[in-house]
């Protein structure tokens, strides 16, 4: 046989070989891909494996599996079993009329889930300025006596948050015990990162990394798991939370400060027993990231009955958890309202059942409202968010857009004027399924009434999006929307 006949058969059986390689890829992966997937994440897998086979697995060997490592989920599962025993039988809840009659099942689910309690006796204050929250924050710290748990996505010196860090600074100075948390990969990707660390070790304080990304020291995890709360809690008797990371409202990007664009978000101060659930939501974390578990015993001493008018259930979720927390939680409500739904999210990019129980609601006579940003500062998560306004109009939701040059990075929704949810997580499937998140589940009458105020000074700066409108975009730019659409559901 010449070379020619030996090259073209060594070809053929080449070929030969990737073809029964790239059948096999395709069958093993329609038989591993959809378990314990929602339908609409394993479709999109699967677009990706078979199109480019190799590069699909490599993605998804990487990327594919949204659970913390089995340790983090046994620490999870020891302090929610620790919360759980500690809290039987509380009820520092006054049932009073008027307490709607489907919140009872909704408690009672966030409890299953999440395993606090719902406690009454709280007192709140809202912040919808960055600058008066990060001033509220800046003083609680100052009047600190014994401990400060700072917890944040991003917590990032300059020139804004140096109050900020020099009170944390001075509290550590005439001993108040100061424990630091802040997510690892979230922060790298801007330009005050090492610059914080250096302050950090400078002060002499206790500061981990979240879920660090560092394979160099064996610290290897999907990489786009991430902790996304932000908690303040000021000598387990003061709590923030909310939306707003600890960073200047143009994040610190040259191109953000060229455009003019700047965040706006929302905070909440509270005081009484719900202080308690958020500093066990913070000991978890540190006891994930440290293996100390630290006032252990501790943790909840403070959840006794206070003397505010509001009712708090905190309400974890993440992938340390088997189930949607925060998913389930936004459905039961959406669900169970009567009259109105408000939501506000800068990044929305819901699954099927959220996207249902949405264009349910307003298919059955309610009032929906979604407020989202005119402009986004995430190429794929913006267009993406974008290809579900169609359904959404044509359902009956109003869709005001706040005007550019702010981001709306505001997380909350309020159900009739009886229940809001409030704290970090976004209405999309990045937080429902691959982010720790921290919500609060609020009832109080003084509380929504203020929210509504809020609600309205974001109505004011918006303006409505109608379906006409929308249907006027060009071709390009739908598609555009559709392909972003397909990369969301990938996880």
């Amino acid at each position: 046989m010449d070379d020619f006949a030996l090259f073209f058969v060594s070809n053929i059986s080449i070929a030969g070989v990737l073809l029964v390689v790239d059948y096999i890829i395709r069958i093993v992966a329609l038989l591993v891909v959809p378990r314990n997937r929602r339908p609409q994440t394993a479709m999109a897998w699967l677009l990706a494996i078979f199109f480019v086979p190799y590069v699909g697995v490599i993605l998804f060997l990487i990327v594919g599996s949204a659970k913390l490592s089995r340790d983090r989920r046994r620490k999870q599962a020891q302090i929610n079993e620790y919360i759980l025993e500690t809290t039987e039988g509380i009820d520092l809840v006054k049932r009073d009329p008027p307490w709607p009659s489907w919140l009872e099942p909704i408690v009672e689910l966030n409890r299953t889930l999440g395993a606090m309690p719902l406690v009454g006796g709280n007192k709140a204050k809202l912040y919808s300025d960055n600058q008066e929250a990060l001033d509220a924050m800046t003083e609680a710290i100052k009047g600190a006596k014994k401990s400060l748990h700072v917890e944040f996505y991003i917590l990032s010196l300059d020139a804004t948050t140096a109050p900020f860090f020099d009170a944390l600074e001075d509290a550590h100075n005439r001993g108040v015990v100061v424990r630091v948390l802040l997510d690892h990969l979230g922060n790298f990707q801007y330009p005050g990162y090492r610059r914080t660390k250096r302050r950090l070790n400078s002060m002499g304080i206790q500061w981990h990394l979240m879920l660090p990304f560092q394979p160099l020291r064996g610290k290897i995890r999907r990489p786009d798991l991430r902790n996304h709360r932000k908690i303040l809690v000021i000598d387990d008797t003061v709590a923030f939370t909310g939306s707003q990371n600890v960073i200047e409202t143009g994040y610190q990007r040259r191109k953000n400060h060229r455009r003019g664009l700047h965040w706006k978000d929302f905070m909440v101060r509270f005081e009484g027993p719900v202080v308690a659930g958020l500093n066990a939501l913070f000991i978890t974390d540190w006891y994930s990231e440290t293996d100390d578990l630290v006032e252990r015993g501790s943790a909840l001493e403070f959840m006794t009955e206070g003397t505010g008018d509001v009712d708090c259930q905190v309400v974890p979720s993440g992938p340390g958890f088997p189930g949607e927390n925060n998913l389930r939680l936004f459905n039961s409500l959406v669900y169970a309202a009567q009259e109105k739904v408000i939501l506000v999210s800068p990044y929305f990019v819901p699954d099927d059942s959220m996207l249902y129980a949405i264009t349910t609601a307003a298919q059955s006579g309610l009032r929906v409202e979604l407020y989202v940003s005119e402009i986004g500062d995430q190429f794929f998560v913006y267009h993406a968010q974008r290809s579900y306004y169609e359904v959404l109009l044509k359902a009956g939701v109003h869709i005001f857009l706040y005007k550019s040059p702010t981001v709306l990075h505001a997380k909350h929704m309020t159900i009739d004027d009886d229940v809001a949810v409030i704290g970090s997580s976004n209405m999309d499937m990045r937080s429902f399924t691959l982010d720790l998140e921290v919500s609060v589940m609020v009832r109080g009458k003084a509380f929504i009434d203020s929210l509504r105020e809020v609600e309205e000074s974001y109505r004011a700066n918006s303006r409505e999006l109608t379906l006409e409108e929308w249907e006027k975009r060009g071709f390009l730019v739908s598609a555009l929307d559709n392909i972003a659409r397909l990369t969301a559901a990938v996880q």
